[in-house]
């Protein structure tokens, strides 16, 4: 019979085990997506000064300190939401699906990543999502920025995470499964819709006055 620390042991271990195989997997897929991006664009994408050959300086001279934070923290987010999306890929597509066991529709998808990659809560379906953030065209996308498109004859009835270099990840259809898509593929160019950068501040706010609003439990 083990003693009770063998089995405490046992669970830490199993515990340690569990969190070194979850950031293993992220870093196979920062690998895959830097040869799928070429170093130099990841580099950019995701700030990461020992594949850049940008000058920091120069971009960080012309922006205010202030902004200069802001941006770094939005920068360091958009790491963990992509690379914790990344890890998803090959999960199946299941309508109304919300977690990695049971498969992901489109906005189930993207709501999970946020909410475990950078404790945001977006709201249920792509046209609500829509209404989140500030609106940015197709120039302006930054890796973690939130891509709709029309698939079903609805304006926002599908929606993905851009990922940088014109590409986004998503769970497509029934049948497949979580993969990256080039926004440049004739399918995607003409049915693409719009994009919305998430504003934590903002959508903090708004479920806390959500919260306050909802009328009290009977």
């Amino acid at each position: 019979m083990s003693s009770p620390n063998t089995g405490r042991l046992g669970k830490i271990t199993a515990s340690f085990y569990n969190i070194l195989m979850i950031n293993l997997k992220k870093t196979s897929c920062a690998v895959a997506f830097s040869l799928l991006l070429g170093a130099s664009n990841f580099a950019f994408a995701f700030d990461f000064p020992f594949l850049s050959s940008s000058n920091d300086d120069t971009n960080a001279a012309s922006n205010t300190a202030q902004e200069t934070e802001s941006n770094n923290s939005w920068t360091s987010t958009a790491q963990e939401i992509i690379l914790h999306a990344l890890s998803q890929t090959g999960v199946k597509y299941k309508y109304g699906g919300i977690s990695p066991d049971a498969g992901f529709d489109c906005s189930g998808f993207v709501r999970y990543v946020f909410k475990e990659a950078a404790n945001l809560t977006l709201p249920h379906g792509a046209r609500a999502m829509s209404q989140v953030g500030q609106n940015v065209t197709e120039k302006e996308l930054k890796p973690g920025d939130l891509v709709f498109f029309n698939t079903m004859k609805s304006v926002y009835s599908h929606v993905g995470i851009y990922v940088g270099n014109n590409r986004f990840i998503h769970s497509p259809s029934a049948g497949s499964s979580i993969s990256v898509a080039d926004m440049n593929d004739s399918y995607w160019s003409k049915r693409f819709t719009g994009a919305r950068r998430v504003d934590a501040k903002e959508l903090a706010s708004t479920q806390l006055v959500n919260q306050l609003n909802k009328p009290p439990a009977k």
